[in-house]
């Protein structure tokens, strides 16, 4: 009487399949991140510790082209876009990316519209 099975069950691991996963999980996250500096700029240089707490990002490059989060908009505008962005949240901070070259007066404008709505500002700079 013959016991033994004609299908020999085989303890080999074949990575490739985990290789696949790994590789498609690293896809995934790279899509999903958020890239903060989409924008190139030259930002200006100063010590200082950097963090990691956004809620929104003002940019304005050398051409005084006005971006919140990443998307273009009119100066007039700025403040409409601020408060619709940050409506609701606990405590709203702008993060200010304001190009080396940049006239201080249009940085300040974007500090005022903050202090008008008690809105926390953060100015990015480039660590020395």
């Amino acid at each position: 009487m013959k016991l033994k099975g004609r299908n020999k069950v085989s303890p080999e691991f074949s990575m490739s399949s985990m290789t696949d996963i790994v590789f498609l999980l690293l896809v995934f996250f790279m899509l999903t991140s958020n890239a903060p500096n989409a924008l190139d700029l030259l930002l200006p240089k100063a010590k200082g510790k950097s963090t990691n707490t956004q809620n929104v990002s003002v940019t304005i490059n050398k051409d005084l082209e006005y971006f919140v989060n990443n998307e273009q908009i009119s100066k007039e505008y700025i403040e409409i876009e601020l408060k619709k962005v940050l409506e609701g949240q606990d405590k709203p901070t702008i993060i200010l990316r304001a190009e080396e070259n940049v006239a201080i007066r249009e940085a300040v404008n974007v500090m005022d519209i903050a202090n008008r709505n008690s809105y926390k500002v953060i100015l990015a700079v480039r660590p020395k």
